[in-house]
């Protein structure tokens, strides 16, 4: 298995770009960047191919909003011609403080709309996962807003050192496994330093 395909999940549109719902685009856009690419616009999102040690890995910023992310998800599998086991989904998570990062090899969609899509149309739980935590610092009620409103400058500043843990993680995957992956994306969060 040398060909794998990591979905990033978030909102198309610029009203959406620093939001805390994009921090799978947010994941995706630091990866092509640090790997000289740029992604391309076609069916259902836009693609970049990036390589690491042999591996082709696709990454895939669904255009079909946050829960029609299984529509593109699917789609690109079957372009690749791959399977669930060749997918990563990078998502944000309100279950998690900002700043931690989870992998895991299956799962439920916590609540999710991007992953309840995904399990949906794949007809599996059955495929690794990276969860960015966002916290869920908002009053009852202000779930929607909350998640669709911008990151703070600080949070901005630490989405880099967050992006690269997760890129790290993914690379670990597709050359060694999830075991391995789950090393990197699940250690702490640095302290800042002062």
């Amino acid at each position: 298995m040398s060909n794998f395909l990591v979905a990033g999940l978030g909102n198309i549109g610029p009203e959406y770009e620093k939001t805390r719902h994009n921090m799978g685009f947010m994941v995706l856009d630091a990866w092509a960047k640090a790997s000289d690419t740029f992604f391309t616009v076609g069916k259902l999102g836009s693609t970049a191919q990036v390589r690491w040690r042999g591996r082709n890995i696709t990454l895939l910023k669904p255009s079909t909003y946050m829960n029609l992310s299984g529509k593109a998800v699917r789609y690109w599998l079957q372009q690749l011609n791959l399977g669930p086991q060749q997918l990563v989904v990078v998502s944000d998570d309100l279950n998690l403080p900002f700043g931690t990062t989870r992998m895991r090899r299956n799962g439920s969609d916590g609540g999710h709309n991007g992953l309840k899509s995904i399990n949906e149309m794949l007809g599996t739980t059955e495929y690794a996962r990276v969860r960015l935590g966002i916290g869920n610092d908002y009053a009852r009620g202000g779930q929607i807003d909350f998640v669709l409103g911008d990151l703070s400058e600080e949070e901005l500043k630490a989405v880099p050192e967050l992006a690269g843990r997760v890129i790290a993680g993914i690379q670990s995957f597709c050359f060694e496994g999830i075991d391995k992956a789950m090393n990197i994306v699940n250690s702490a969060p640095k302290k800042p330093e002062n």
